[in-house]
């Protein structure tokens, strides 16, 4: 059976939900993928460190995929998609300690940064972890500028939609051109017939 085949199997009837009880359905389900992204936070710090430690090492395993495979049971890949999402949280929140910085807030210093939800999904941050520099400055000049100019308090939330909007502009964004040189222009060369020039 296809995935949109199952849409159509008959279900038991259910009574029509009330609106009340549809948005209490619908907050509970915005809470479980807020919890989700947390953890992903959380998850994404605990990779750092324990990358940044060499934790494989004293028990025992030759690598970091292999000590992923052996205690988690995921995939190579899988391990340095971790390794991925940290990369770009921890830019992340560096662009922001940095951009809150500049702004001299009391209520958004570096510890406070790294405890901002950014809403980001783990795709999100796959996709822009190879460009997290391009993400970072792009968080760093857009919170400085507002800082400076004074109509906005850098409030979590305004953090939030900085921070949400740089991601949203790298994914989006064409990848830079490549440094490679060009290739050398193909010439085709005609044979000389007898009296053309």
């Amino acid at each position: 059976m296809g995935e949109h085949d199952q849409e159509h199997v008959a279900e038991p009837a259910r009574p029509p939900l009330k609106t009340a009880q549809a948005r209490e359905m619908t907050a509970g389900l915005r809470e479980a993928m807020d919890n989700v992204r947390r953890s992903v936070a959380v998850l994404a710090a605990r990779v750092r460190d324990a990358h940044a430690a060499r934790v494989w090492l004293p028990l025992g395993h030759a690598s970091w995929e292999s000590y992923c495979q052996a205690e988690f049971g995921i995939s190579r890949a899988q391990a340095y998609r971790l390794l991925d999402v940290a990369r770009a949280l921890n830019a992340i929140h560096d662009a922001v300690a940095t951009g809150t910085e500049m702004s001299r807030t009391r209520d958004t210093g570096p510890a406070a940064a790294a405890a901002i939800d950014y809403g980001l999904s783990q795709r999100a941050l796959i996709d822009v972890s190879t460009r997290s520099d391009d993400g970072a400055e792009l968080i760093t000049r857009r919170l400085a500028t507002l800082a400076h100019s004074g109509l906005t308090a850098l409030d979590e939330p305004t953090v939030r939609a900085v921070v949400r909007q740089a991601v949203r502009d790298v994914r989006t964004a064409p990848p830079p051109p490549t440094t490679d040189p060009p290739a050398a222009p193909v010439t085709t060369r005609f044979p000389r017939r007898a009296g053309v020039l």
